[in-house]
């Protein structure tokens, strides 16, 4: 990490985005009902997932809780296209009412074959949730079911996103001013 912090622009603060993930539990509640298997996507959205979990609590839902690692990058800076599971979930799936939580949307490539993996083995209904939508980077027709925010194309950090492993930490969403 270099010695000079870099300047950050907040697209979207903490409060907004606790707001937002209040009512996007109201939607998910609404539509999917009670009982459900949440299985969020590691790493990035794992600050998302776990502050969405708690306003699903609020919301009346009594999510049970998975996880699974999925990768197209493997050791390359550029996605290969194909996507694997580097970590599988642990529960069943078969028969189940599946949310999918991802931090960002953009390709569309990981989301559809991890949607398509689950309905494969079984589950009765799979939704997607994303924090973050960039539209403009689709390559597939792929649509998320909820959505936080919509993206504008910028690289962005914090809440769970990283650059080079760095910025997860931030309770907020922004992105690096490029002097």
């Amino acid at each position: 990490m270099a010695e000079t912090k870099p300047q950050i622009e907040i697209l979207y603060g903490s409060a907004d985005i606790a707001k937002r993930n209040e009512e996007l539990a109201e939607e998910i509640a609404a539509d999917m009902g009670s009982d459900i298997l949440v299985i969020a996507v590691l790493k990035g959205s794992f600050v998302f997932a776990a502050d969405l979990i708690r306003a699903l609590h609020h919301a009346g839902v009594q999510p049970q809780i998975d996880f699974m690692a999925l990768s197209s990058y493997g050791d390359r800076s550029i996605s290969s296209g194909t996507v694997v599971i580097t970590r599988d979930i642990v529960d069943t799936v078969k028969g189940r009412k599946v949310l999918l939580i991802d931090d960002i949307l953009e390709s569309g490539r990981t989301m559809d074959f991890a949607k398509n993996e689950l309905i494969a083995r079984g589950a009765e209904a799979v939704k997607t949730c994303l924090m973050l939508d960039k539209k403009g980077k689709r390559v597939n027709n792929f649509e998320a079911d909820f959505v936080g925010f919509d993206c504008p194309d910028l690289f962005v950090i914090g809440y769970g996103l990283d650059y080079a492993h760095y910025y997860r930490e931030l309770p907020y969403i922004g992105y690096i001013v490029q002097n």
